[in-house]
């Protein structure tokens, strides 16, 4: 069983279309078209596209909050429609709404409360996710009082009060500085190294380069690049050799065995792409990859 359970995907989006009526009478908009992905187990993905591309309405979906125009959609193999595949999930918005009245503690007693919880069980569970998101000085505090950065972990914690086995993050560092970036980032390490899944909204592809196993970046519905960060960062037809205390000489007679081979080297260092480039060439119309 526990070896079965491990085959499923944490989450799995086969041939997803979503079409919109417009507001100009029958035609329709497609904000997603025939999308699929799979997230494993204790994987960290990061879907990521302009505005407009689609990345929202495919986590509605998956979410249960749209229901698809075509394909499937589902959590830990529950079909997403149905109410009892969110019971493994939390879910952070983008723009998170919180009672700005009530201080970080009374924030996740009323969202554990929600979720069936009580007692010493959820006293404890309370103290331990102020601890994960570094919030414990400020348990007291009105949420009125948090920065975008604490407010976005006190959603975080939030999100993990039932114990998801998933975790879904909307663009969770929109607007919250370097320093607040840093510590949702790290708390995503941390969410990692307790084998919970985390699927990543982001625009930010610097924070999804440090964080994420695999990526798929969609652009106007569709999936354009999709596979492990590693693998789609490598840059195919270069060969990478690392050298330790290299002197000049040494330097100079591999470039000329290099030279005499009819090989040619291009430069010394890190043959990688960033996802930046690799993200701007698969959404920028007209540029040869």
């Amino acid at each position: 069983m526990g070896l079965m359970a491990e085959t499923i995907p944490a989450v799995e989006i086969t041939n997803l279309v979503k079409d919109f009526k417009t507001s100009f009478g029958k035609k329709l908009l497609r904000a997603v078209d025939g999308v699929s992905l799979r997230i494993m187990p204790g994987e960290v993905y990061g879907l990521i596209g302009p505005n407009g591309s689609g990345k929202s309405t495919t986590m509605k979906a998956l979410l249960g909050l749209v229901a698809p125009t075509a394909g499937h959609c589902a959590i830990f193999g529950k079909d997403s429609l149905k109410v009892d595949s969110r019971n493994d999930v939390g879910f952070l918005p983008e723009n998170p709404y919180f009672y700005k009245h009530l201080s970080g503690a009374e924030t996740l007693k009323f969202y554990g409360k929600l979720c069936g919880l009580g007692g010493k069980l959820l006293d404890a569970r309370i103290s331990e996710l102020l601890a994960l998101v570094d919030l414990e000085g400020a348990r007291d505090r009105r949420l009125g009082g948090y920065s975008k950065g604490m407010l976005q972990r006190i959603g975080l914690a939030q999100a993990l009060v039932q114990e998801p086995r998933l975790v879904i993050l909307d663009e969770p560092t929109a607007g919250v500085d370097p320093v607040g970036s840093r510590q949702i980032r790290d708390l995503i390490f941390r969410l990692k190294e307790r084998g919970i899944t985390v699927f990543l909204c982001s625009h930010l592809l610097e924070q999804v380069q440090e964080v994420c196993d695999h990526v798929g970046i969609i652009f106007r519905g569709k999936m354009v690049k999709e596979g492990r960060l590693e693998d789609l960062i490598a840059i195919e037809d270069q060969t990478e050799i690392i050298l330790k205390d290299a002197d000049p000489e040494l330097i100079g007679k591999i470039t000329a065995l290099v030279e005499a081979s009819g090989a040619s080297l291009v430069r010394t260092g890190k043959p990688r792409t960033t996802l930046e480039r690799l993200f701007l060439r698969e959404t920028t119309e007209g540029d040869e990859p």
